[in-house]
């Protein structure tokens, strides 16, 4: 079962129970997708689905920092309601040590030398760690490694 299927099954699901909140969350999620499909005239896999939720989790954590830092606590809660249902489609996240290890495998399967072979490192990564890791926080450890 494909990501996209599992979302719809789950909207399907909400719907029954009439948990409004959920359901409103996971339409956006559709909507998300569905946009994105009718824009690039294609239909997503799996990771392309997982890179749209990276996307949504981001603009809604920076959402949240707002609305905490106005004092609007119940469009906070919104938010944090929304990031919590959003990562639960997404895949386990790595721990520090996997995140290494895959730093270490793209970066010997590139033959990377210094910070100007990122780019190659990082594409070889993201493959691998699309959904499971905070791609920023990936790239500034690609850097440190370099000593960039």
């Amino acid at each position: 079962m494909s990501l996209k299927d599992r979302i719809q099954d789950d909207m399907k699901t909400a719907m029954r129970a009439k948990d409004k909140e959920r359901l409103g969350a996971i339409r956006l999620i559709l909507a998300a997708v569905k946009q994105r499909e009718v824009d690039e005239r294609i239909e997503l896999n799996d990771q392309q689905t997982l890179a749209v939720l990276e996307k949504m989790i981001k603009q809604r954590r920076e959402s949240l920092a707002q609305y905490q830092s106005a004092g609007r606590d119940d469009l906070a809660a919104r938010e944090s309601f929304e990031i919590e249902l959003i990562q639960s489609y997404l895949p386990a996240p790595l721990d520090a040590a996997e995140i290494d290890a895959l730093i270490g495998d793209a970066i010997a399967a590139t033959g990377a030398q210094s910070v100007r072979d990122m780019g190659k490192v990082m594409a070889l990564i993201k493959d691998q760690a699309q959904g499971r890791a905070d791609m920023a926080a990936v790239s500034a450890r690609v850097k440190a490694h370099f000593g960039g």
